[in-house]
């Protein structure tokens, strides 16, 4: 019997999940154990769980697990250095030379385990069959409209929250707009075509933003990229890898530009790929955006858990799309999650 243990997130702020209590009910109807931890922050309760047939089990338990459960989990695990034995899912953040994925990678070398990297569930084609990508898009451009409504207003960006939902977020940067009583900011996005930039372009759209949309066609050349100073705010909705180019450098900090906010979404600031690389870490939903430089002011928001912005739409969305593969754990050995396995056994070779 495939045994499934839905670990609790840690990390302040993420209070999204990978599986509805319907999709939990789903894998039971197959004969699947679906075991859930409880959670104080999860923006769907424990009891709906229950009521699905779920076994709850304590908050962050699952090391105690049978050594054959898969752990399910989102977001990062807790930085240690226990050896992790068990198989797990989530977003690993190992694959792309990221140094505290490193780390994570010798765990799992040293107990044996395996990680099924939720950004490399892909299908024959190559395509990431589940994503939150649209959300974190949107709610990336939505906290750096929320960041140059702030600097416009001479502060620094102040600390956000969750929302309800997407209307009351955009009621409440509707109302600062207005309050502003000067000229909309005009945006570029680049990787305007995938989810994440599609996800931004709305989220302009509906506030009234102009917005310059590039994808490959306009990056293929390498840059240097000026026409990205001439916008307000820049979001970068390109994820790094080998031959990424370099959309802002340190050089074109003292270049003149209307450059004053940079969304970089996809956010991988740790990466040796990184096409940002004038900040060095992730901000935080306390102080959601770092000042890279001065004069002009130019602040840069890279928070690396946007879509809980909107946890229960993003949550919704992502358990629909991989719960059909989901049900397919009990064929590890085929199709999305052999792959997602190729991917780590060959990472795991690097370290």
């Amino acid at each position: 019997m495939t045994q499934l243990w839905i670990r609790a997130e840690h990390r302040a702020n993420e209070d999204r999940v990978g599986i509805t209590p319907q999709g939990a009910a789903s894998l039971l109807a197959k004969g699947f154990r679906v075991t859930i931890e409880d959670s104080k922050t999860r923006t769907i309760g424990i009891e709906e769980y229950r009521q699905a047939g779920c076994i709850i089990a304590a908050e962050n338990s699952w090391p105690g697990a049978s050594k054959d459960t898969i752990i399910f989990g989102l977001k990062e695990l807790p930085e240690d250095d226990k050896p992790l034995h068990h198989r797990h899912i989530m977003f690993g953040h190992a694959f792309k030379g990221q140094h505290s994925g490193r780390a994570l990678m010798h765990r799992f070398k040293a107990g044996g385990g395996q990680l099924y990297d939720l950004e490399y569930l892909v299908d024959e084609m190559g395509r990431r069959v589940a994503a939150f990508g649209y959300w974190a898009g949107y709610a990336g451009a939505s906290v750096s409209t929320k960041c140059w409504i702030d600097q416009q207003n001479g502060q620094d960006c102040a600390p956000i929250a969750a929302n309800k939902n997407k209307d009351a977020l955009l009621n409440s940067l509707t109302t600062d707009l207005v309050a502003l009583k000067r000229p909309l900011p005009k945006a570029i996005v680049i990787g305007a075509l995938g989810r994440v930039g599609t996800g931004a372009v709305d989220l302009c759209g509906a506030l009234g933003i102009a917005v310059t949309r590039w994808d490959m066609a306009e990056t293929d050349y390498g840059g240097p990229f000026p026409e990205i100073l001439n916008h307000d705010i820049f979001l970068n909705c390109i994820m790094a890898r080998p031959g990424t180019p370099v959309f802002v450098s340190q050089e074109d900090l003292a270049r003149p530009r209307k450059l004053c906010v940079i969304g970089d979404i996809a956010c991988d600031p740790d990466s040796d790929y990184n096409p940002i690389p004038i900040y060095g870490a992730a901000t935080s939903w306390d102080r959601p955006a770092v000042r890279v430089s001065k004069t002009p002011p130019l602040d840069v928001m890279a928070i690396d858990n946007l879509p809980s912005l909107l946890p229960l739409e993003s949550s919704l969305d992502f358990a629909s799309q991989l719960l059909p593969w989901l049900l397919e754990l009990d064929k590890l050995d085929q199709g999305i999650w052999r792959r997602a396995a190729d991917a780590f056994e060959k990472n795991l070779t690097e370290v």
